[in-house]
């Protein structure tokens, strides 16, 4: 007779293992203290064998019928149950051990020799701060079109619009090669062109000249809050004028401080020429202070959590968030309110500016890139520009007459 479901049930383990059977080779194994098991007997090629279906009742009667079904009808077409179960066994292992994280460390160190050291770096800073974290541990086959793009969301909301697009066109590239290997049959990342927008050039949110007195209180309020080397960094930054790509990276070699000067290698640079960077007395005051901070070997902003690193790309922009400038400003901003502010208020004629930002074109020969252009006039800018932002921080205010003597036509 064949089984029940209440037979299966009322089976009571005994002091030697028995069988129950159902037909077709499908049996329940009782075995002390209390473990059932399903079990299918067949043969392959003339030899008896068995195949372990599973528990019950993980694996219901009916559950277990289907599985033997299925393995009549392997065995009708000539394959061996047990060897099919062991195939599939292995793939997902396999499967599990192809997450998104271990196939893209394996695309970067393919691609490595084609790129420059500093690419390379910024490519795996990229997938080591936003991508492993969000989906790394997962198979590179379960995840799906939602995952990713909530992933690219995620770094848009933070005002990175240009990175999140970057990072979809970084993962087509990481699926391709997941397909070529074999670990893959579809480029996800592909089916979701255009669906990142990247933010327009020269829309970096950013503050206006008339808002600076405001932000500096705001900043001196939130001093005791933000982490002091954040603090310090932000200050950095706005009397620098750098990316804070460029930024974050500086090493204590880098500086000159008998001239003054902070010399940013081409690397780091957008233009991929270095650059020189006046340091004010306020500048040098920071980077003292940092030292004694932390007292580093190599960087000037360390990573909290591991020295080998830089701070985080995001840290700039985490804190001004956090001073309730979500929105209005990021760390770009400030290249964009020195140039503006400069012009307006301290009279500078914009080449002067123009040439502290490293705003050459490439190809532009009427502008070719020296690093030295109008450095004297920089020179003292710089130290201008950090005397503005302390008189109006203290609520004092530069007069822009005392500088009409360089109002250029």
């Amino acid at each position: 007779m064949k089984l029940t479901a209440k037979a299966c049930e009322a089976a009571k383990p005994k002091d030697k293992a028995y069988k129950l059977f159902d037909g077709g080779g499908l049996y329940l194994e009782v075995k002390p203290p209390h473990s059932k098991l399903w079990r299918l007997k067949y043969r392959y090629l003339g030899k008896e064998k068995k195949l372990c279906i599973g528990e019950y009742p993980t694996i219901s009667l009916a559950d277990a019928r289907e599985h033997r079904d299925e393995a009549k009808k392997l065995l009708a077409n000539g394959h061996d149950p047990s060897a099919v179960k062991q195939e599939i066994k292995q793939e997902k292992i396999k499967e599990q051990a192809n997450t998104f994280e271990a196939i893209a460390r394996e695309w970067h160190e393919h691609k490595k020799p084609e790129w420059s050291e500093g690419n390379a770096k910024t490519v795996m800073a990229r997938l080591e701060r936003d991508v492993f974290p969000e989906i790394g541990k997962y198979p590179i086959k379960i995840i799906t079109h939602k995952m990713l793009l909530d992933l690219a969301n995620k770094v848009k909301q933070r005002g990175a619009n240009e990175l999140a697009k970057r990072i979809i066109q970084m993962s087509k590239h990481i699926y391709r090669f997941a397909i070529v290997t074999g670990r893959s049959e579809q480029n996800i990342a592909e089916d979701l062109k255009g669906m990142v927008k990247s933010q327009p050039k020269g829309h970096f949110a950013a503050i206006e000249a008339k808002d600076l007195p405001q932000f500096m209180s705001d900043l001196r309020n939130h001093k005791a809050k933000l982490n002091r080397q954040t603090y310090l960094a932000v200050n950095f930054m706005m009397l620098t004028f750098l990316r804070t790509g460029e930024m974050i990276g500086a090493k204590w070699s880098e500086f000159d401080f008998d001239q003054k000067q902070w010399l940013v290698p081409a690397e780091r640079m957008k233009m991929k020429k270095e650059h020189i960077v006046p340091l004010s007395r306020q500048a040098i005051e920071i980077l003292e202070e940092l030292r004694q901070l932390h007292n580093h070997p190599v960087f000037v902003f360390p990573s909290r959590i591991n020295h080998k690193k830089t701070m985080s790309n995001n840290t700039i922009l985490m804190a001004l968030d956090r001073m309730g400038y979500r929105g209005k400003m990021t760390g770009h901003g400030f290249r964009a309110l020195a140039m503006s502010t400069i012009m307006e208020k301290l009279h500078y004629r914009h080449e002067v500016p123009d040439a502290q930002l490293a705003h050459a074109k490439r190809g532009d020969v009427a502008r070719a890139y020296d690093r030295a252009k109008f450095l004297p006039e920089r020179i003292q800018m710089m130290q201008e520009w950090s005397d503005y932002l302390d008189n109006i921080s203290q609520g004092g205010v530069v007069i822009a007459g005392d500088f009409q003597d360089r109002k250029r036509a």
